[in-house]
């Protein structure tokens, strides 16, 4: 994954043949501890959600993110070595107290560049995509209801500090208020964005 400073990605992948990747909260918790360890110093988290057999970030990129640097025989960067390291250590705990092996997630994780529009709607749509998810889905009525997603911190439902909130109110050109419209219509997108 090449990543360009300042530019907003999507980023996903899921179970090996849609399999599930958490079978407890434990599970989903651990994997969060190691977001923190492992992605948060390399990029800046604006929206995550964790699905029972899926998971999404939104994030932008910073010098940090793309930078190159020598990795055995491959030249790699900052934010694709987090994610690999991320996958792999999930994968080893998960199997070990699942009584599993083998691979858990699809090969390659997708990391599609959001800035490539002249603005920022698709970045906007992805943020309230990934945020709407669970919901979507089934899995809880009320898109805030679900555990394992930044919305619960964007409503103050919860004190999550590994999403940069101020950061994505401005690149987003969104405000509490939108969160809110937002997250009370859980599978439709209120039609209109703060003033910058």
């Amino acid at each position: 994954m090449k990543f360009v400073p300042s530019n907003i990605y999507h980023i996903y992948n899921q179970g090996n043949n849609q399999e599930a990747i958490f079978s407890s909260p434990d599970d989903y918790l651990y994997f969060l501890k190691k977001v923190r360890r492992l992605i948060y110093p390399v990029g800046e988290i604006l929206a995550y959600n964790l699905m029972p057999n899926h998971f999404h970030f939104l994030l932008q990129a910073t010098a940090i993110s793309a930078e190159f640097y020598q990795l055995g025989n491959v030249k790699t960067n900052q934010l694709s070595n987090g994610f690999r390291l991320l996958l792999s250590e999930y994968a080893q705990h998960y199997n070990g107290a699942n009584n599993r092996s083998g691979s858990l997630f699809r090969q390659k994780t997708k990391a599609k560049d959001l800035s490539e529009s002249d603005n920022m709607d698709a970045a906007l749509f992805c943020f309230n995509y990934i945020h709407n998810n669970a919901s979507a889905a089934g899995l809880v009525e009320m898109s805030k209801d679900w555990n394992f997603c930044s919305l619960r911190d964007y409503l103050g439902l919860r004190n999550g500090t590994l999403c940069n909130k101020n950061l994505a109110f401005k690149l987003l050109g969104i405000d509490e208020d939108y969160i809110k419209e937002m997250a009370l219509h859980f599978n439709q997108v209120p039609d209109r964005r703060s003033d910058p």
